[in-house]
């Protein structure tokens, strides 16, 4: 007949196990308690800094990079239309946003054929969104690092608690059992929290820069078909309109 584990530890013996386990579990930090989980945790921790970083720079960026649209389009429409280049070259100038500088490099190239120009305003926007884009990557990666992390940690952990169960040839105390096995599962938790936070940036920021991207290329379009209007006629001076 199998033995329960209150024939095989002491009620006494149990009780001042939990009673230890708990003092200890309140005396430990959370610092601690996260570097009970063996090397692997500092790798985690590493990653997680890296991602708060990251979504910190990318979203600041992008607040950067916002810009009102409309606005921009009807001023520099307003002066293309009147024929002041220069004005609209300085209007763009004064404004450091990507929509601004994309418009910057049609201008520079007014006079050429329409293809040059609107080869130069794709090449700017390209590059513009590569900007945009920049170190996005590294988010997607840490999605799928802290996990894989997480439960390299937790088979070390599982493989350590083992070899410590053939050292004692299987006389082990349950409660010493039961605290390999939590920090090796610690491992696990920290890098599934790491991850999701990542993935979780990663879409948010990639939302983000989806829309601005969109708002440049559909500025560029506008500002390719500025450019094909026909010139306004000039209106006629009080000495060529009709007297009637």
């Amino acid at each position: 007949m199998m033995l329960s584990l209150q024939q095989v530890v002491p009620p006494d013996t149990t009780q001042a196990v939990i009673d230890s386990t708990l003092a200890a579990a309140q005396d430990t930090s959370i610092l601690e308690t996260l570097f009970l989980g063996g090397w692997v945790m500092l790798p985690i921790l590493l990653l997680s800094f890296f991602t708060i970083y990251l979504f910190a720079e990318r979203l600041i960026t992008l607040r950067r990079s916002k810009a009102d649209r409309d606005l921009i389009m009807d001023r520099v429409r307003d002066y293309v239309q009147a024929g002041d280049i220069h004005g609209a070259m300085a209007f763009c100038e004064s404004r450091e946003k990507p929509l601004t500088r994309i418009l910057a490099h049609g201008l520079e190239r007014l006079g050429r054929p329409i293809s040059e120009i609107q080869d130069a305003v794709r090449a700017a926007g390209k590059y513009e969104t590569y900007e945009l884009e920049k170190r996005l990557d590294l988010l997607a990666s840490f999605a799928g690092i802290a996990p894989m992390l997480g439960f390299l940690g937790t088979v070390t952990g599982m493989i350590e608690a083992f070899q410590e169960i053939q050292r004692l040839q299987g006389n082990v105390n349950p409660s010493v059992l039961a605290g390999g096995i939590w920090e090796a599962l610690l491992t696990t938790a920290a890098g599934l929290v790491v991850g999701i936070m990542a993935f979780f940036f990663y879409n948010f920021l990639l939302n983000r820069i989806n829309r601005l991207v969109n708002d440049l290329e559909r500025s560029a379009t506008e500002f390719i078909d500025l450019l094909q209007e026909p010139a306004p006629p000039p209106s006629p001076s009080r000495y060529e309109q009709p007297l009637y």
